[in-house]
């Protein structure tokens, strides 16, 4: 089974490195191959504690006309051809990634990859347990049921979508496909300006779809205290999406607002933190509160010395730290009873101190 499902399924938070097609600006820095750059990125991943990578699987061909233009920042990536631009990160096939998701099962990280064409869709089939569907795709209702088809699991991003829309998309994936959903809130602006991160979104995806897992595609640059993350996770985001480089500082495509192992570090260290001091969410004394319980809360003590054999009245009674005798509320219970004993002024009293 996937190892995001059973993330999911044990309530843990998952952390996804979308290394997409990052690994190629790598190989050019290093003048390695296409494929040590991307095992190399795995292999980080992995010791960085991320529980998955995700590529993107495409050909430029099948994927965009010659005429599209750009809708990233082309400050940052100068390409303003889409075609272009994915015609330099295209050449890997089922040969490579078949490598590649083998690799990931040596290093105990789920392989994923998004699929951009049947042809990927079918042949990343046997390479993997979960699918992701772009949020570019999330109106492409043939390919949407194509997909669900496959009956795996899906993440789903909405990223540039209304309402409406998500509800088509998940109203064509449960046409054929009953398995779990996590649907991810996603803003498709590159980089996304943390004023637009919109992270509530995630708080209304969660009450529209309470039967779905609800997670987050982020596309943010990293901030010192992932601090972005972290909130998307406290409004309820179980698992995340981001971009994953080696070297943020690489211009082109999608390493200017990807994380690096430190920041997944960061991410990852932030999330467990928060997990720890979330707690539970019965209503009950923790058992580490009682010894505070006892000591810091009342117990009725005597005001005065009480011979055996008298009626205690209110007046005698007072109320004290620590709480190991009767109970304050218990007082009109104890009015009018005998006292068994000599009773010591300041006492705290106990029920066995008194007749039935």
């Amino acid at each position: 089974m996937s190892h995001i499902m059973n993330r999911i399924k044990n309530g843990e938070f998952a952390l996804i490195a979308e290394i997409g097609v990052n690994y190629y600006d790598i190989a050019k820095k290093e003048g390695i191959s296409n494929m040590e750059a991307a095992k190399w990125m795995v292999y980080e991943a992995k010791k960085a504690g991320i529980h998955a990578v995700k590529f993107q699987t495409y050909k430029a061909k099948t994927l965009a006309a010659k005429e599209s233009p750009s809708y990233w920042d082309t400050a940052e990536e100068s390409v303003t051809s889409q075609y272009e631009l994915f015609q330099k990160f295209d050449s890997f096939g089922y040969k490579e990634y078949k490598e590649l998701a083998g690799y990931c099962k040596e290093q105990g990280i789920e392989f994923l990859s998004t699929a951009f064409d049947l042809e990927s869709a079918d042949y990343l089939d046997g390479l993997m347990d979960v699918y992701k569907i772009s949020s570019s795709d999330l109106n492409n209702r043939p390919f949407v049921e194509y997909q669900a088809k496959k009956g795996k699991p899906i993440l789903l991003s909405a990223g540039a979508s209304n309402a409406e829309e998500i509800d088509a998309a998940l109203g064509c994936i449960r046409k054929y496909n009953q398995q779990p959903i996590v649907l991810m809130h996603c803003v498709l602006e590159y980089p996304t300006p943390y004023a637009h991160a919109n992270l509530n979104k995630i708080v209304s995806l969660k009450e529209r779809y309470p039967d779905l897992v609800i997670g987050y595609s982020d596309h943010t640059k990293p901030d010192a205290c992932a601090d972005v993350i972290k909130t998307a996770y406290n409004l309820g985001a179980q698992v995340v999406e981001k971009h994953f480089t080696l070297d943020k500082s690489l211009p082109g495509n999608d390493h200017y607002h990807a994380m690096d192992p430190k920041d997944a570090g960061r991410i990852l260290e932030g999330i467990a933190f928060l997990h720890s001091i979330r707690g539970r969410y019965d209503l009950s004394c923790l058992e580490s509160e009682q010894p505070a319980r006892q000591n810091a809360r009342r117990s009725l003590i005597s005001m005065v010395e009480i011979k055996k054999g008298t009626p205690i009245g209110e007046s005698m009674l007072t109320f004290k730290r620590p709480g190991t005798g009767i109970h304050p509320e218990d007082m009109e219970k104890l009015i009018g009873k005998r006292a068994k004993q000599d009773i010591s002024e300041d006492m705290v009293l106990q029920w066995g101190m008194f007749e039935t």
